[in-house]
């Protein structure tokens, strides 16, 4: 079979299905416009846009361009609504996060992968009356989940804190040039026969996987690998910190041990632990080897590089033909408690998922799903393009129920302090799997205190 048709993907891939199944998987924010008038209960915020002069800061990820293009069409909407972003690494901004949300001059919307303990502290915006005022309710409960946070400090309930710039769905690319030399002709179906894959690259001389870990990006990997054999709910109890929930779970242990063999294998770069995201991302472009897990923001820049060369498909499952699971997440943004903009700033959440040129921007520049009410025309996507690919696999892992949220927002602290140089020594076979999740699960338990 060749790469033409993706035998897990196909049958989703009809632009009316895409269109469909997205909408109600990845589904965003509120019905209709952005001038819609308060609901009963929404008390003390304004649907309407001010016409005062207004700027808006945002503190976004480094390399991430949709704020830049989504604020541009704002502003050229709404002349009298200008922004600032600033941008700054995923560790960083991460770590950071609780003292730029408590400055004197708190950026008013900021990119927020974990919630941590600002909402203790009382550091984010409850959008709970602008969820009530602009009929945010339409969105399905699932997609939420991961954007609330309980009083208790536990995610997946409780009053929404977050929403989404765009919605990801992760796995894997391939350069279908380069595996086509190495002799695979067809999308594995399986963990082993992707495995079997990585040993068919390897003994062409051709690099079976781009990785990197200098940031830990690897861990796309290494949860890919992990999902495919843990309880599912088990897992999402523990990042979503309910109390008892524990990462030392046989099928997370399995996931770790299969990383190690990996590495064992010499699948990943020798120099992975130098490599940083944009590193790796480049190093995909330049065709420097056949598969890297990521996620469908990159779509349309490994596209641009790699044109018809490229390919997305869904992490395969441990046995054949089982459901897929797959890391997925809101583009998470939250507002500044202390924001003197909270109506301008949820007006603006609140029109990226209705506005159609915004929700076009969305699809065209990280081929990520927009969100927005089922009922709202869909961007256009082109037949065939590797957007269509990501929409259709964003779409089967709603249809499976499989998405999960990603372990490094788990807690605030967890990505920097244990997953990156835990994740380091196992992709350099240092430690085993089992010691990777003792070490993870050993610094939880210190940051959560349960």
């Amino acid at each position: 079979m060749s790469f033409a048709s993706p035998r897990r993907l196909r049958g989703v891939l009809a632009a009316g299905v895409v269109a469909s199944a997205v909408a109600l998987v990845l589904a965003g924010c509120a019905p209709g416009s952005a001038t819609t008038g308060p609901a009963k209960g929404a008390t003390d915020v304004s649907t309407q846009l001010t016409s005062k002069k207004v700027t808006l800061t945002i503190a976004d990820e480094t390399g991430f361009p949709l704020t830049d293009d989504l604020t541009k069409e704002f502003t050229k909407q709404h002349p009298n609504v200008t922004f600032k972003v600033t941008r700054d690494t995923f560790q960083n901004l991460t770590a950071n996060a609780p003292k730029l949300l408590a400055s004197s001059t708190p950026p008013d919307l900021i990119r927020l992968p974990t919630l941590g303990d600002t909402v203790k502290d009382g550091l984010v915006a409850n959008l709970d009356p602008y969820f009530k005022a602009y009929g945010w309710d339409k969105w399905p409960a699932a997609q939420l989940a991961p954007l609330r946070m309980t009083a208790d400090g536990v995610r997946g309930s409780g009053s929404l804190y977050q929403l989404g710039l765009g919605y990801s769905v992760t796995g894997i690319f391939v350069n279908t040039k380069l595996a086509e030399k190495a002799g695979i002709t067809s999308i594995p179906t399986t963990l082993d026969e992707l495995g079997a894959d990585f040993a068919k690259a390897k003994a062409a001389g051709i690099a079976p996987l781009v990785e990197g870990d200098k940031d830990g990006v690897v861990n796309f990997t290494v949860q890919a690998a992990m999902n495919q054999y843990v309880d599912k709910q088990q897992f999402l109890d523990w990042m979503f910190n309910k109390p008892g929930a524990t990462y030392a779970q046989p099928g997370n242990i399995k996931g770790a041990e299969l990383i190690r063999t990996w590495a064992d294998a010499g699948y990943f770069p020798s120099d992975i632990n130098a490599v940083d995201y944009f590193t790796f991302v480049s190093n995909f472009q330049d065709g420097k080897g056949v598969y890297t897990f990521n996620g469908n923001w990159e779509a349309a820049n490994y596209a641009k590089k790699l044109g018809k060369d490229v390919q997305f498909f869904l992490v395969p499952p441990a046995k054949k033909g089982g459901d897929h699971v797959a890391m997925g997440a809101a583009n998470s943004f939250s507002a500044a408690a202390k924001s003197k903009n909270l109506d301008t700033v949820a007006y603006f959440l609140n029109w990226v998922h209705t506005n159609a040129k915004a929700r076009q921007i969305v699809v065209d520049v990280t081929g990520a799903a927009p969100g927005g009410d089922p009922a709202e025309a869909q961007p256009k996507v082109e037949k065939g393009s590797i957007t269509e690919q990501v929409l259709a696999a964003a779409a089967q892992i709603g249809k499976e129920n499989g998405q999960v949220d990603f372990m490094a927002n788990t807690t605030a602290g967890i990505y920097a302090g244990a997953i990156i140089p835990e994740s380091q020594l196992l992709v350099t076979s240092k430690i085993t799997g089992a010691e990777f999740v003792d070490k993870v699960q050993a610094f939880y338990a210190q940051e959560v205190k349960k």
